[in-house]
C-alpha cells in the first residue's frame, strides 16, 4: 500500500532527525554549546532567489570576514537554495538541499533542523524550494541589528548591521531590478552596502547561480560560481568578476553552437562576447580559429591580428594547433594567418 503524503513527509522528517544527530558539526556544537568552535560569528548581509521562468536559483552574500562563500551560501540545480550565517553552521546548506531534493519543503527542511538544533537561538538561517515556498529564521540571539523578510521568490537576511532597514532595501532592489538573476542579485547586495551594510565593514562576498534542471550535478548546473575572499571593495570586484564571466560564458556558447553546426549563431556568440571585452585576447584568438575551422580564414586575419598585437606569443601557440586536431594541418595557411 503506497505512503500517503503525510506518511512519506513524517518519514522524512525521521530522516532529518538522523542525518542532523549524525553530523559532526551539530554534535561538536551541541557538546560544547555556544563557547564551542565558533567564536565569532559570519556578520553578514545575504539573499537567495529563484526564477520561475528560467527555473534558476541563486545566492549572493557579503561580510566583513574572509572567504564567505566557503560556508555561508548553498545551491542545487533544480532544488533550492540555502543561507546559513550569524553564528554559523554550514551543515544547513548542504543538509537543507538534500532534505528538500528528497521531498521536504523548505519549510519543513528549517523546521526539522532547527527542532534538531540546541543553538538555533544563535543561528540565522533561510531556505527557498522549487514549489517557491520560502522560510527564514533568525535567533532571538542573533546580533543585533538583525533582520530576514521573505518575498515570493526569495529571503533577504542580514545580522549585526549598521542600520535596520537593510533587509528592506535589499528587497525593494531585488523586486525593482531588471535583468537576469545575477544582475538583480548584484542589485541587492549593492543596496544593503548603500544602507550602510555589516557594522565592521567589508572583506569578501559571493555569487552562485544554478541551472533549474533537478537531478544536473552541481558542477554540470553552474551558470554562476564567483567568490571574493579578501579585497577592501569586494562587491565591485565581484561585480567586475560577474562581467568577466559573462564574457567566457558566450564563448563556451560559442563554441557549443559552431561544434553542433550552428555557424551564425556561434560567430554571434563571439563577436558579443568582445564587444563586452575588447581587450581580451583570448576571446580574439579563439575566434579567429573558429573562423578558419568553419572556411571563413580571410575574416579571420583581423581577429588573429588584434590578438598578436595584444599578446605576441599566440603567434606561437598558434603553429602547435594542428597536432591537437584543432586547424587544418597546412604549413601555408599557418604562415598566412602569422603574416
Amino acid at each position: 500500500m503506497l505512503r500517503t503524503a503525510k506518511g512519506r513527509c513524517a518519514a522524512l522528517m525521521t530522516l532529518t532527525v538522523t542525518l542532523i544527530s549524525a553530523s559532526p558539526a551539530f554534535a561538536e556544537t551541541q557538546e560544547n554549546g555556544l563557547l564551542g568552535k565558533q567564536l565569532r560569528p559570519t556578520s553578514t548581509f545575504s539573499i537567495i532567489a529563484y526564477e520561475p521562468e528560467s527555473g534558476y536559483f541563486g545566492a549572493a552574500v557579503q561580510t566583513h570576514w574572509f572567504a564567505v562563500g566557503v560556508r555561508v551560501i548553498s545551491v542545487m540545480p533544480g532544488v533550492g537554495a540555502v543561507a546559513t550565517q550569524a553564528f554559523t553552521n554550514p551543515d544547513y546548506g548542504p543538509l537543507g538541499l538534500e532534505l528538500m531534493r528528497s521531498g521536504l519543503s523548505a519549510s519543513q527542511a528549517l523546521k526539522a533542523m532547527l527542532a534538531s538544533d540546541e543553538n538555533r537561538q544563535v543561528r540565522q538561517v533561510a531556505m527557498l524550494d522549487a514549489h517557491g515556498v520560502v522560510d527564514g529564521h533568525t535567533g532571538s540571539k542573533t546580533i543585533r541589528e538583525a533582520c530576514n523578510l521573505a518575498g515570493k521568490t526569495f529571503s533577504v537576511q542580514a545580522n549585526t548591521m549598521d542600520k535596520t532597514t537593510v533587509c528592506t532595501a535589499m528587497a525593494g532592489a531585488f523586486e525593482s531590478a531588471t535583468g537576469d538573476l545575477p544582475s538583480r542579485l548584484m542589485a541587492a547586495l549593492k543596496a544593503a552596502q548603500a544602507e550602510g551594510g555589516d557594522i565592521r565593514g567589508r572583506q569578501s562576498a559571493a555569487m552562485q547561480v544554478v541551472r533549474g534542471d533537478k537531478g544536473l550535478p552541481l558542477w554540470r548546473g553552474w551558470l554562476v560560481n564567483l567568490r571574493v575572499d579578501d579585497h577592501d571593495m569586494p562587491l565591485k570586484e565581484l561585480e567586475r568578476l560577474l562581467g568577466v564571466a559573462r564574457v567566457y560564458r558566450l564563448l563556451g556558447e560559442g563554441d557549443n553552437y559552431i561544434t553542433n553546426g550552428n555557424v551564425e549563431a556561434g560567430l554571434k556568440a563571439y563577436a558579443e562576447a568582445e564587444a563586452m571585452a575588447p581587450d581580451n585576447h583570448e576571446a580574439l584568438f579563439w575566434h579567429g580559429v573558429a573562423l578558419v575551422n568553419v572556411g571563413r580564414v580571410e575574416d579571420s586575419l583581423p581577429v588573429f591580428h588584434k590578438a598578436f598585437k595584444l599578446w605576441p606569443k599566440w603567434r606561437e601557440l598558434l603553429p602547435r594547433l594542428p597536432y591537437s586536431d584543432l586547424m587544418p594541418d597546412d604549413p601555408d595557411l599557418i604562415q598566412q594567418i602569422l603574416q
